[in-house]
């Protein structure tokens, strides 16, 4: 029985609107779909639904779409959320995981240090074993920090708080 689901965390096109700035990482979706041609494990996808007037993530918006890259996936579950963690979303993602018996999970999305750091907190704080696919994650510059920045600290935090191992798409993809 597979006890590894995937979880890709608002890849979404409104992430490409010039409203959020200067991102890094210009291979995370290159590595989204590489992660996707080989996972054979559950797969869950969360769209992050804004509620702030003007966001391209809105829904009836064309940014609220995700990117092009998840157009051949098939997940075993969809759900919207509207704060940073997936296990606050309109699915009891938690209840989801423990019904099939899923104790790790697998991270990759938008943004590195905002949803997807907050559900990698999440997850480790519930138990489940975590891994970030930290190149498969991208950011934007954030008041005086660089995209790059915040990608190492957050790889830091979670590494060194304990909430989840940093690996890369190619570590994951070896093991499929």
């Amino acid at each position: 029985m597979t006890t590894t689901a995937l979880i890709l965390i608002d890849v979404q096109r409104g992430f490409d609107d010039p409203v959020w700035g200067k991102r890094n990482n210009p291979d995370a979706e290159a590595n989204t779909a590489r992660l996707l041609d080989s996972w054979t494990g559950p797969l869950v996808l969360v769209r992050h639904d804004s509620t702030k007037p003007g966001s391209p993530l809105r829904p009836g918006q064309d940014g609220n779409r995700f990117k092009p890259e998840l157009d051949r996936a098939v997940p075993d579950l969809v759900f919207a959320k509207e704060v940073n963690s997936a296990f606050l979303g309109e699915v009891d993602l938690d209840a989801w995981l423990k019904a099939r018996h899923i104790t790790d999970i697998v991270l990759a999305g938008i943004q590195t240090n905002m949803c997807v750091e907050t559900t990698a907190r999440m997850g480790g704080n519930l138990g489940y074993r975590v891994k970030v696919v930290l190149d498969a994650t991208f950011t934007f510059d954030l008041e005086d920090l660089t995209a790059d920045e915040l990608t190492r600290a957050t790889a830091t935090n979670l590494r060194g708080g304990g909430f989840a191992e940093i690996v890369t798409t190619d570590d994951l993809v070896r093991l499929t």
